[in-house]
């Protein structure tokens, strides 16, 4: 018989809980028991999972107690104040936000990258990185496996739902709204604690989340520090501009490479086509590439329109998509919770 596990899942309402709680069905994860923790006002609420009603319980402590594996995607503060003590209790906590990430001993793991950190989790908790970091770094690590990586400059195009349920009631709000002709309200984005918000209907951000003191964005240095550590490369050169685009889901980025050894497309596609978690779309015969449209509910990660770079010969540009909520976030974490499981680690 098949081991069975102790879930809890925190945040389960959110836009990435929901999603987490799909793919924990869809790929027969190992539940023995399962409970949902939520803040007070959210507790006694039922809701469902599976064919079956749960009471929603409030987060607590104590209420980690007996849990085996804790998936959080309840926002920074709940996971600073509640992983520390789920783990406390013996549980291994899988944290989707970014208070841990970089954290020297928390491991912040993509497992198609770098797996092996699971082996060392000496304050029992993982982190889930960033979701434009992750398609990024799986699409990048067959690459840097086989020929070195020296640069990443990376320009994202990345959808409304990263943002949360309420950012793309807006998106849909707004673009009624311009349809018929009425002033457009905008209260979440950039960052819905600015003073300052814009449109994102017939409209692009050029600002994801706030400003740091050198000029990029907590998203831009958390794309380059997650990059880095990830791929256990301090000394790699990485920069990227983060852009808030009108598309509901799909993440999409233009990234530009510099390799140690040359290579040729062809080499690029040959090491793509095979790599865990990949699919090479490039087709310019067929205009075959990546679009966020196609991406929305897929777990992999796409690639294409590979080219090199007319000016380096260890250049490279290619295009990434994913969806933002699966492999981006919910897909991932609960790849790292079936990681421990087969590498017996829990």
């Amino acid at each position: 018989m098949t081991k069975q596990y102790s879930v809890a899942l925190v945040g389960a309402t959110g836009a990435v809980g929901s999603k987490m709680m799909e793919k924990l069905i869809e790929r027969k994860f190992p539940i023995g028991s399962i409970k949902f923790l939520a803040s007070a006002r959210s507790a006694g609420k039922p809701i469902e999972f599976n064919g079956q009603t749960y009471t929603i319980e409030e987060a607590t402590p104590e209420a980690f107690e007996g849990v085996q594996i804790a998936l959080f995607s309840a926002g920074g503060s709940v996971s600073e104040a509640l992983a520390p003590e789920a783990a406390k209790r013996g549980a291994i906590v899988i944290d989707n936000t970014s208070h841990f990430r970089m954290h020297p001993e928390v491991p912040l793991v993509v497992p198609e990258v770098n797996r092996h950190a699971l082996k060392d989790i000496p304050n029992g908790i993982i982190a889930n990185p960033n979701c434009s970091t992750i398609q990024m770094v799986a699409a990048l690590q067959p690459l840097r496996a086989r020929f070195g990586l020296t640069k990443v400059i990376v320009s994202t195009y990345q959808a409304v739902s990263g943002s949360g349920i309420a950012a793309i009631e807006e998106l849909r709000n707004q673009s009624a709204q311009w349809e018929k002709g009425k002033d457009v309200e905008a209260n979440i984005l950039p960052a819905k604690s600015d003073k300052k918000h814009y449109p994102i209907a017939r409209n692009v951000i050029p600002q994801i989340d706030k400003f740091t003191d050198n000029g990029y964005t907590y998203e831009e240095m958390k794309m380059i520090n997650e990059t880095k550590k990830i791929m256990e490369l301090p000394a790699l050169h990485v920069a990227a501009t983060c852009v808030r685009v009108p598309v509901v889901s799909g993440h999409s980025e233009s990234v530009y490479i510099e390799l140690e050894k040359e290579a040729s497309v062809e080499d690029i596609f040959a090491t793509l086509k095979d790599a865990p978690g990949i699919v090479l779309q490039d087709d310019i015969t067929t205009q075959t590439y990546p679009m966020p449209i196609f991406a929305e509910n897929e777990d992999p990660t796409f690639v294409g329109r590979i080219r090199r770079d007319l000016d380096n010969p260890k250049g490279f540009h290619m295009w990434i998509v994913a969806d933002n909520l699966l492999k981006g976030a919910a897909l991932n974490s609960i790849q790292i919770a079936e990681a421990l499981i087969e590498d017996d680690l829990i």
